[in-house]
C-alpha cells in the first residue's frame, strides 16, 4: 500500500511541475528564460514570423502572414460537411474543434492575429534560438504557409499545430510538444507500479458496477498490457 502511494505522489507531482503539452525548445529555464520570453512577446511580427501563444496545457502555433493575418492548423469537423465560405470563416466552436479532434479532421486558415491569440500573449520567433534547422527567408515561409490553407487531416501526435509551423519555416515537420507527451507516456508505462494502480483501479470498477465486459476485460488486459510493456 505504501508503494502504491508513493507512486501516486510522484505522478501527481510531476504533472504539477509540468505543462503536459508546453514547447520547450528553449534551453535552460526559470528566471534566466523570462527576459528572452518577454523580448519576443514584445516583438512585432512580421510577414514569415512564427508565432506562439502559450496556453494552460499546450502551446499554440501559427504563421504570420501580414496585415494582421496568422495562418494556423486547428482541428475543425466543419470543412468536411459544408463548402459554404461563410460559415468556414466563422469562428471554431468547442463542439466542432472536439469533433474534429475524433474524426482527424483539421484545417488550416487565416484568422486576425487577435483571434489566433485568442487574449494570450504573442511570442514570435522564440524557436529560431534553439532549433538547430535554419530558417527559410520570411517570404518563403509566408508562401509555404499560404499554400497549405485549407482541409487537411489531423493527428494529435503526426500532424498537429507544431507540425505546420516547423514544416513551414524549417522545411521540417516536428513536435516538440508531442515528443514530451511520449516521453511522460513512456515514463509511466515503465514504472511497474502502474500495473498494480490499473488492477486495483480496475477491481474497484467491478465491485462498483458489477461483473461485465465492460469492467472485467479492462481489468485483466490493461494491466497485462503494462506488465508486457515495461
Amino acid at each position: 500500500m505504501l508503494q502504491l502511494w508513493t507512486f501516486l505522489v510522484e505522478k501527481l507531482s510531476l504533472l504539477s511541475n509540468f505543462k503536459l503539452f508546453e514547447s520547450s525548445w528553449l534551453d535552460g529555464g526559470g528566471d534566466g528564460a523570462r527576459p528572452a520570453q518577454r523580448a519576443a512577446a514584445a516583438a512585432r511580427p512580421r510577414r514569415g514570423d512564427l508565432l506562439e501563444v502559450p496556453r494552460t496545457l499546450f502551446t499554440h502555433f501559427g504563421i504570420y502572414l501580414g496585415d494582421n493575418r496568422v495562418a494556423h492548423l486547428i482541428p475543425d469537423i466543419l470543412p468536411v460537411l459544408t463548402d459554404d465560405e461563410g460559415l468556414l470563416g466563422s469562428a471554431v466552436t468547442n463542439e466542432r474543434l472536439i469533433l474534429g479532434c475524433v474524426s482527424k479532421c483539421a484545417t488550416v486558415r487565416v484568422d486576425t492575429l487577435e483571434d489566433f491569440a485568442y487574449g494570450g500573449s504573442v511570442l514570435v520567433n522564440r524557436m529560431d534560438r534553439t532549433t538547430r534547422a535554419r530558417a527559410f527567408a520570411n517570404e518563403e515561409v509566408a508562401g509555404r504557409a499560404e499554400q497549405l490553407v485549407g482541409a487537411t487531416r489531423y493527428s494529435l501526435l503526426w500532424n498537429n499545430c507544431e507540425h505546420f509551423v516547423t514544416y513551414c519555416r524549417y522545411g521540417c515537420a516536428a513536435s516538440r510538444q508531442t515528443e514530451k507527451f511520449c516521453e511522460c507516456l513512456k515514463s509511466i508505462i515503465r514504472d511497474q507500479r502502474s500495473v498494480i494502480v490499473t488492477g486495483l483501479l480496475g477491481l474497484v470498477s467491478i465491485a462498483c458496477f458489477g461483473v461485465a465486459p465492460s469492467t472485467t476485460l479492462p481489468t485483466i488486459l490493461i494491466p497485462f498490457t503494462l506488465w508486457m510493456a515495461g
